[in-house]
This record gives C-alpha cells, structure tokens and sequence, in this order.
C-alpha cells in the first residue's frame, strides 16, 4: 500500500460511526444497485462497507475484458486488490490522492448535499492481452451515518471515451447537479497537518535545519523535533525527504 493510501486509509476505517436504522436493509439495497449498475453497464461495481472494513464486488462484462474474474465476491478488506493490481502504479497513486482530497472536500459540504458529488478519474490498466486500456473510474459516497461519518463508498469502472487527452491521468471532483468540475489540484487537504506543521514542512523543504527553524518561528528546538515527528507519522513517511514530496503532491506546500 502507497503512502497516499495508507492515509486514505486511515482516514476512511477511523472514522467513529453511529448506529444506524436497519443497517443490514440499508446494505442490502445499496448491494442491489451496486449490482443493477454493473449488469445495466457492463461495469465492474464495488461497494465498500467502510465501517466493517468489507466490500462487495459486482463483475459486468468488463471484469473479462481485463481478464479478472467474472463472478461476484466479497472480500474482508474496502481495497479491492485484483482491480488495484491492474492499474498502472502512476495512476493508482493519483487516483487516491484525488479520493483523500474528496474525503476532506466532503467534510465541509452539509450531509444534505453530499450526494450531488462524485469523482471521476481516467486510468489506465491492464487488459487481457497485457496492454494498457484507458478506464473510466467513477466513486460515490452513498451513505453517511448519523453523525456524518462516511459508511458506504461505491465505485464503478468502465471504458474510458471520447477524451481529447489520451497521454495522462486525469481526475476531479464533479457536481452532478450544476455540472461544475473542480479540478484535483485545486483541492486542499489542509486538515491533515496543522498549520504550524505546515509552516515546519516548508522551512525543511527550503533546507532549513531544526535549530534554525526554532529561531525563525520563536519556539524551542523540542517543539519544532516534536512536530517534525508528527509529520512523518502523519503523511506515514520515514524522513523529512519523502514527507516534502507526499505533502507538495498534497498540495499541502
């Protein structure tokens, strides 16, 4: 699991979550239209129980295409691994990247609104002869728990057409409502670091030193080590180095 991942996550199974009404007649309607779209599209439908850490995949006619299994399952895990292994590694990245900013970006829509919404993504993966198909990767959060939490994620995958850019990844967040696109780039996961760690990263990122850091921002050499800490538990890196380049990726610096 990438970086990017990892966080998302985290993100996604720490959630606290309410008790819902009847959550086994909730699942099992979202189940059936998980599999009427794939039946009706032809695509590949997971739904993901993002409280019981539980998915349920619906294979249309394109899981042959890509040479995948043909038959609907349940795995014990949201990450659906056969699909994911599929993918070329630069696009998984981006594709989660853009599913972390879209968990945050929901955090500040109201609930009554949060079903308008949806990613979409263009990524390639593998087919059944080995080479690289453009697919077309669409995730919906479909339901909240009481308290906002999020509890049921479906995405869907089809093949990916009429794109004028064929050479890279692309990815946003769409309003089905009023059709506005809001690009990745312009998405910010401020929440996952705090301001001052912010401030930090950018001064580590400029070559500053922890001494020199604690003089710029008038704060002890242990509070800027502690933070520093944080931050590589946080963006789930192992140096300072890896943490610039998950954070800018972020958008975070």
């Amino acid at each position: 699991m990438n970086n990017i991942a990892g966080i998302l996550n985290e993100k996604l199974l720490k959630q606290v979550f309410d008790q819902e009404v009847d959550p086994s007649k909730q699942l099992e309607q979202y189940r059936y239209i998980a599999q009427f779209y794939a039946h009706i599209e032809n695509a590949i439908a997971v739904l993901s129980d993002l409280k019981n850490n539980k998915s349920y995949i619906y294979a249309g006619g394109l899981a042959k295409t890509l040479g995948i299994s043909d038959h609907n399952v349940e795995i014990d895990s949201i990450w659906e691994d056969a699909i994911f292994n599929l993918i070329h590694p630069d696009d998984l990245i981006k594709k989660h990247m853009l599913e972390l900013q879209y968990f945050h970006f929901l955090k500040h829509v109201p609930l009554t609104e949060r079903h308008n919404y949806h990613v979409i993504s263009k990524i390639r993966m593998y087919n059944h002869e080995n080479q690289y198909s453009w697919i077309s990767h669409r995730m919906y959060y479909v339901r909240n728990s009481p308290n906002g939490s999020i509890w049921l994620a479906l995405c869907l995958y089809n093949f990916a057409h009429f794109s004028e850019n064929t050479e890279a990844y692309q990815g946003c967040i769409v309003n089905s409502v009023t059709g506005q696109i809001i690009q990745s780039e312009n998405q910010e996961s401020n929440n996952l670091l705090s301001k001052r760690e912010i401030e930090i990263l950018r001064l580590i990122k400029l070559g500053k030193r922890s001494k020199e850091i604690a003089h710029v921002l008038s704060i002890s050499i242990n509070t800027v080590n502690r933070h520093r800490q944080n931050i590589l538990e946080k963006l789930r890196v192992t140096n300072s180095i890896a943490a610039c380049r998950i954070a800018s990726s972020l958008n975070l610096l």
